[in-house]
């Protein structure tokens, strides 16, 4: 009896490589997200979805494809700012919905936010102020 892929992994290549599109497809016209995006990625739309590509592989399949530096990146961001995450999530979890069942949008958004605390504590926690940040 073989092993049919798709019986031992709740994600596929195909789901990963339409929910980044879907999802940069609403970053670039979001008001918040988009000019940021536009200024640091410009013309190179098509390596930055195949990085993404690798990234979504490499968390939720565990492929090992991604071989960057998610911190130094975002470090490099001008006009970088904590509550920006925020609307990253909410996008992606909306991208989530619109193209995936509610078992595997959870398995992403779980990751997702994971990533995004992760970041945030790399990008702007000091251990001189309160965190989350503006808690008192």
């Amino acid at each position: 009896m073989s092993i049919d892929v798709k019986d031992t992994a709740p994600v596929s290549e195909q789901q990963i490589r339409q929910l980044v599109d879907l999802f940069y497809d609403n970053v670039r016209v979001d008001p918040d997200l988009g000019p940021i995006f536009e200024r640091v990625i410009q013309e190179e739309w098509g390596p930055h979805l195949r990085k993404m590509y690798d990234f979504w592989s490499s968390v939720m399949l565990t492929t090992g494809r991604y071989k960057g530096q998610p911190v130094v990146i975002h470090k490099r961001i001008e006009g970088l700012e904590i509550g920006l995450f925020d609307r990253w999530l909410a996008l992606f979890s909306e991208s989530c919905a619109e193209l995936l069942d509610g078992e595997t949008a959870g398995l992403f958004w779980r990751k997702a936010v994971r990533i995004a605390e992760s970041l945030k504590l790399a990008l702007f926690y000091c251990p001189d102020r309160p965190w989350p940040m503006g808690a008192v």
